[in-house]
């Protein structure tokens, strides 16, 4: 066996291949798109350049190639002790194969100072590319990892230890809610001061302020969260706007001010699964003639927030009832999946099981102490 780094446009094809041939004859696995992988390795394209660095490398074992990985350190990645990266991991169900990319790995990443591994995790943000499944092996969402049940143990058995789950809540859409949702509900759409509404495409600048609003006085502060600045919203909202079903994306409003956003949008993995993985002028015809003729059955949750102040008087169920009189009824979508929570948050994860309340899958993600006698300890809890 040997480690053959990615280096030339013929390399980085054979590291697409690899996870064509691991899930060749998976039917659950929908190919990401190229681009979106691609990306990732970009230091034009990934800010996360900036501040890091990284290195990928193709497992050759006699004579094809039979696995892959990447390794990063991200200085911004502020952990008890620094902490680099794995990902992009793909193997044949061998553990020594595993071992011997993971070694590769952790010495390179000791040669920079780290002094852990967490994996298999993203050289960028938490939404795309992050955790093992554990539990839940049926279609991803997307920039959602998939993998075979089996690298679980290839992770255990190496050494890695849970440092966090990462839960995921779903539901049918015709599924009728508990009676205590339309009860909250009717007790706040009483009040005229309150009201909930869709987002339109046409006032896309009010809503990324209403967002902005709403966000930063949710999460700004709280858990280490960050504040968002409108302008980026802004950005965020234009290049969601081509795949926008404006049904989906809810704020609701007291007095006139922002209080609860719901952000969800159709899974876009249910037209890319169709593209093999490319994305060139023709694939993008075909995208737009699948979203105005194909069918979509799941949509997604991305962000829900309710300022403080209104947080426990049940504005959750008012804009959930608001949401379902028109979701249900257009019968456009079959399913509803919210993207992970992390275990380390009780307040969101209750929050989640009032919207969704079926635990719909789990990933993980796992943490690699390089000093073996250290004590370990999992991702400190939110309060």
């Amino acid at each position: 066996m040997q480690l053959h780094e990615v280096k030339t446009e013929a390399d980085k094809r054979a590291f697409l291949q690899v996870a064509i041939d691991i899930y060749r004859n998976d039917p659950n696995w929908i190919r990401p798109l190229d681009k979106d992988i691609e990306e990732v390795f970009d230091p034009a394209k990934n800010k996360f350049f900036k501040r890091g660095e990284c290195t990928r490398w193709l497992l050759e074992n006699g004579g094809k190639y039979t696995g892959r990985i990447a390794a990063f350190v991200n200085r911004q990645y502020k952990q008890e002790q620094p902490t680099g990266g794995v990902g992009f991991f793909e193997c044949i169900n061998d553990q020594a194969s595993a071992d011997f990319m993971l070694d590769h790995c952790r010495k390179w990443l000791q040669g920079r100072g780290m002094e852990a591994m967490d994996g298999p995790i993203n050289f960028g943000e938490r939404d795309k590319w992050w955790g093992l499944v554990a539990d839940g092996f049926y279609s991803p969402l997307y920039c959602m990892n998939y993998n075979p049940p089996y690298y679980v143990s290839l992770f255990e058995n190496y050494g890695f230890q849970l440092y966090f789950n990462q839960v995921c809540f779903g539901m049918k859409v015709k599924q009728k809610l508990e009676p205590k949702f339309y009860e909250r509900h009717a007790r706040i759409a009483a009040d005229p001061d309150y009201r909930a509404e869709t987002i339109k495409k046409s006032q896309i600048e009010k809503y990324a302020k209403d967002f902005t609003h709403v966000y930063n006085k949710a999460w700004a502060g709280h858990g280490g969260g960050k504040s968002l600045e409108e302008k980026q919203v802004l950005k965020m909202f234009k290049t969601m706007k081509p795949v926008m079903d404006e049904d989906l994306i809810w704020f609701a409003y007291y007095k006139d001010e922002p209080i609860v956003i719901w952000v969800n949008l159709p899974d876009l993995n249910q037209y890319f699964k169709h593209l093999n993985g490319k994305f060139g002028l023709l694939q993008k015809l075909r995208f737009v003639l699948l979203q105005k003729f194909g069918k979509c059955s799941r949509f997604v949750g991305l962000v829900f927030g309710i300022v403080p102040e209104f947080q426990g008087k049940g504005l959750d169920a008012y804009i959930i009832i608001e949401g379902a009189k028109v979701i249900q009824p257009m019968a456009r979508y079959d399913d509803y999946e919210m993207q992970w929570i992390g275990d380390f948050n009780p307040k969101m994860i209750n929050i989640a099981e009032s919207i969704a309340p079926n635990r719909s899958r789990t990933l993980r993600t796992y943490r690699y102490l390089f000093d073996r006698t250290k004590e370990f300890h999992r991702h400190p809890m939110l309060r």
